[in-house]
């Protein structure tokens, strides 16, 4: 469902009411709400239909199912037989169990889990389950995505839906610009495994682990240009480092000849940024003395190897066109 310029939107904003950075630690109880009203857009609400003669009963059941599929892993994963909201002395209705744990649940990451997982389904499953008898129901898993990552906007909080995953975003441009194109650029066949590790960074500096978040970095950097190397039949070591596949990058001309001459500093910003900045924070020994690495740090080398990403994978894609 679209959403409304309401006039108690617009005076907010003129009041200087409206986030203009983002959080990271709260989602509103407004928030979850909506959230919960794209699940009946998209899934269903079981409870609605129960006494619907006109409903299908094998729709309901799959509605059912899909909220049950949900709640089961959400029990297995945090070790619970019931979520804390489940029915005590009644049947089970799961989507009453779920809304009512997004909405009780005090802790920010297992309500992200809840959206992460609700999306996810939404994204892989409702597109080809007809669940609500939509005809475009792939035009409405859609909307209930950009409907969701335009809610986390609208509410100032630092969190989009990108590739099946939550990821943190810190800058609205250097994630539209960079981020959102290297996963779109990245969801190919040749590219999972950079796109796995570079979704497995953000997931590591989502929870506060920035050293695995800076390892990730570099994998993915290094997982990009090996699968360059594959597609295009270039030979490498099994054990080559970022260093050594950069050089068999332009060896091979994946950056046009002219531009490295003009651009000298290309090589050694590529061979300098993320690994260097891997291997000096996470990548050795660190002593007696724990090594801190600061979060904006992180944020900086995640915005670079996405840009890096996009670079490498976009000068790829043009060697085609020459």
């Amino acid at each position: 469902m679209a959403i409304f310029d309401l006039f108690s939107k617009r005076q907010k904003t003129l009041r200087g009411d409206a986030p203009d950075v983002y959080t990271y630690d709260d989602l509103p109880n407004a928030l979850r709400v909506q959230i919960i009203h794209i699940w009946y857009d998209s899934i269903g609400n079981d409870n609605n239909y129960s006494y619907s003669y006109s409903y299908s009963s094998i729709n309901r059941g799959k509605i059912n199912s899909l909220y049950k599929l949900i709640v089961d892993i959400l029990c297995r994963e945090y070790g619970m037989l019931k979520l804390p909201t489940a029915e005590k002395y009644n049947d089970r209705v799961y989507s009453s169990e779920l809304t009512n744990f997004l909405l009780q649940e005090g802790n920010i990451e297992r309500q992200l889990d809840v959206i992460e997982l609700s999306f996810r389904c939404i994204d892989r499953t409702t597109r080809n389950n007809h669940l609500l008898g939509h005809n475009d129901a792939s035009k409405v898993a859609d909307a209930a995505i950009s409907e969701l990552n335009d809610r986390f906007k609208e509410h100032g909080i630092g969190f989009q839906y990108i590739e099946g995953k939550i990821v943190r975003v810190d800058s609205e441009l250097i994630h539209v610009e960079a981020v959102k194109p290297a996963l779109r650029l990245l969801n190919k066949k040749n590219y999972l495994g950079a796109q796995q590790e570079f979704l497995s960074a953000y997931e590591h500096y989502r929870h506060g682990k920035q050293k695995e978040s800076l390892n990730d970095c570099l994998k993915s950097f290094e997982s990009t240009m090996k699968a360059i190397c594959d597609k295009r039949k270039w030979v490498y070591p099994p054990n080559a480092t970022a260093k050594a596949l950069i050089q068999i990058c332009f060896d091979n001309n994946l950056i046009p000849l002219l531009w490295q001459q003009q651009f000298s500093s290309l090589r050694s910003m590529l061979e300098s940024g993320i690994p260097t900045g891997r291997n000096k924070l996470s990548g050795h020994g660190q002593g007696t003395t724990p090594t801190i690495v600061p979060d904006y740090l992180v944020t900086y080398m995640l915005h670079m190897t996405a840009s890096t990403l996009v670079f490498l994978t976009t000068a790829e894609k043009n060697l085609d066109e020459k």
